[in-house]
């Protein structure tokens, strides 16, 4: 797979002068959203200045204002999304009709055009601190409440009990939480939650309001699962449903564990795959040290709102992994070795299987954070073949590494691997025992993306990640179902595999055509790679025109793109279940929207 490798462009993060972006808050309410100020422009009598509202808590806001004073002679000549209006000195900006409601982690700005010099003061969001708190001044938090506790279990509903908070100037009430969204607010220490689903697994906590609407911390959380529905999920019973997430997102991506909490997408996830896991000297060994488990998180960037001290044992993305699991205690997470980059040492490891297991067993059960991971996943990019490097261990060797693993870590641990999709005649499927080291694993993550792209800088272009075959396609044998095909006929089982779904397209430029099949001049501009480009980019710059093979193509302007869209997410899940496979996965996190509506079709289409 030629995107997955450790990207070292883009990583530096861009950092505003502290004096051009003033955070301003009064001794209000805390909020569960912010207001930032910036002046964008000064031309001596007069400026442009911009407002940012951001929703920093886990529901969606349904309407924003934003308040503030100018000091005398200053003012507002002229504003755009937004209707500001005033009295005297004092400022108010409500939201337009269109641009009301944010989701989690969501953003929207304003600005306008003003004469004077002076800047806002005493500024209010919603009527509370633009700052979004969490203290008011003389007035501390409330304490966790106890974790719920659950009874009168049915196929639809549950009830919920915890003791109190505890609060120096009172409780007010307390807000539940079903897998990390709020469903209600009550004043008690009890809850009856309905409608849900037979079958289910749901997880609650509870966290609780002061009387000056301060929030504490999240309370434990209570795993139930609803009655009725069948079988228990796992392998074999619900479909895996699992995501990348690069230990490398944290910098110029600026992705983080807490992403997945605001966008929505942790609660429609059953497994994460941390990548990546260095394979050196035939061992496997940490890949970032700093991002692994030494950065440090501010309350506000941090899973449960709390911030890492200097003197933690545990920090970085393993700290925010362990505090995510704490949140949706039915996510499983698995550390993944090797990739594009770093599967060079693999050849190495399978001299010595047996210390290779080994040396991962030791390094995923380190005490410092061996309640993370579940499992573990291996990016063998490709045995007995070609990927960045050349492998010549031979065909038996990726089957002995698999049988090592699994008899190091036993039947309690998840032990996966990322496999080729390519399944032309001798190709790489063809190279290694994949059948015979399928009795070892509890599933492959079949990449069936990256089959075509702009490595073929002429072209021609041609979808990146097509299910079926189609006239014209470059190489017969490089889609979905002739892999899935492939392995079923070698033996492997059925739920034994899951669909890739790529959250990025890859793309040309200097094309004229706008069908597939068109000759270019080389890849198209990307924000960290040329040829490639996030969804989350695409669907606005370059939005689909067309589909082919079950994925979308876009024609704009000389370039042209594919990617996958939550139409053709949903058609790919559809056929994965006609085909009986184990579920999906994706690469990766961070390509997708803010709300994270490609984990959503991969969530709705597998059901």
């Amino acid at each position: 797979m030629r995107f997955r490798h450790r990207a070292v462009a883009g990583l530096v993060t861009l950092l505003l002068p502290l004096a051009a972006m003033v955070g301003l808050a009064s001794p209000a309410a805390a909020a569960d959203a912010t207001a930032t100020y910036a002046k964008t422009q000064d031309w001596g009598t007069g400026f442009e200045g911009k407002w940012t509202v951001k929703n920093t808590g886990t529901a969606s806001l349904s309407s924003w204002t934003v308040e503030w004073d100018f000091p005398a002679g200053t003012a507002v000549t002229s504003g755009w999304d937004a209707d500001i209006t005033s009295s005297g000195t004092h400022w108010t900006a409500k939201n337009k009709s269109w641009n009301g409601t944010l989701a989690p982690g969501a953003s929207i700005s304003f600005g306008f055009n003003g004469s004077g010099s002076g800047s806002p003061t005493n500024c209010k969001l919603n009527g509370a601190s633009c700052d979004g708190g969490p203290s008011v001044p003389g007035d501390n938090p409330p304490s966790a409440p106890g974790t719920p506790t659950a009874s009168d279990i049915t196929n639809t509903s549950v009830k919920l009990s915890w003791t109190a908070a505890t609060d120096d100037k009172g409780i007010k009430n307390y807000d539940v939480l079903r897998d990390g969204a709020k469903v209600s607010t009550v004043t008690g220490t009890t809850y009856s939650d309905s409608g849900l689903t037979a079958g289910t697994d749901y997880t609650y906590t509870v966290q609780a309001r002061d009387t000056a609407d301060q929030t504490g911390p999240v309370s434990g959380s209570v795993k139930v699962r609803t009655t009725g529905g069948g079988t228990d999920p796992g392998p074999g019973g619900s479909q895996v449903k699992l995501g990348y997430f690069t230990e490398w997102g944290v910098y110029g991506r600026n992705y983080h564990v807490k992403n997945l909490v605001t966008s929505g997408s942790a609660a429609k996830i059953t497994h994460i795959n941390y990548a990546f896991g260095n394979v050196t000297g035939g061992k496997c060994t940490i890949g970032d040290a700093y991002a692994d488990y030494d950065k440090a998180y501010t309350a506000d960037q941090s899973v449960d709102g709390v911030a890492d001290t200097w003197d933690q044992p545990l920090r970085g993305n393993f700290n925010q992994l362990r505090k995510l699991k704490a949140k949706y205690p039915n996510i499983k997470i698995l550390w993944s070795f090797g990739g594009w980059t770093w599967s060079g040492g693999f050849g190495q490891a399978a001299q010595n299987p047996a210390a290779f297991a080994q040396s991962c067993y030791d390094l995923v059960e380190d005490p410092r954070w061996a309640d993370v991971f579940d499992g573990i996943d291996i990016d063998w990019e490709y045995p007995n073949a070609c990927g960045l490097s050349c492998d010549t261990s031979g065909p038996a060797a990726y089957k002995n590494l698999m049988s090592a693993l699994r008899t190091k870590f036993g039947s309690n641990y998840l032990v996966t691997s990322a496999v080729t999709a390519d399944a032309t005649a001798g190709g790489k499927i063809d190279a290694a025992d994949y059948a015979g080291a399928a009795q070892y694993l509890d599933w492959y993550n079949v990449m069936s993306y990256d089959f075509f792209g702009a490595w073929a800088a002429q072209g021609p272009t041609a979808p990146h990640s097509p299910l079926t075959s189609y006239s014209g396609i470059p190489t017969p044998g490089f889609t979905t179902a002739d892999a899935i095909a492939k392995f079923k006929a070698k033996g492997v089982p059925a739920k034994k595999l899951l669909i890739g779904i790529g959250f990025y397209g890859r793309g040309w430029t200097g094309v004229t055509q706008d069908a597939p099949g068109g000759t270019a001049t080389g890849p198209a501009a990307g924000t960290y790679e040329q040829g490639i480009e996030d969804y989350k980019v695409l669907k606005n710059t370059c939005p689909a025109t067309g589909t082919v093979a079950g994925t979308a193509y876009a024609k704009c302007g000389s370039n042209w793109w594919s990617y996958d869209t939550p139409a053709t997410i949903g058609s790919k899940m559809a056929w994965a279940k006609g085909q009986s496979l184990g579920g999906a996965f994706f690469w990766e996190f961070s390509g997708d929207t803010s709300n994270g509506e490609l984990v959503s079709a991969i969530n709705t289409g597998l059901g």
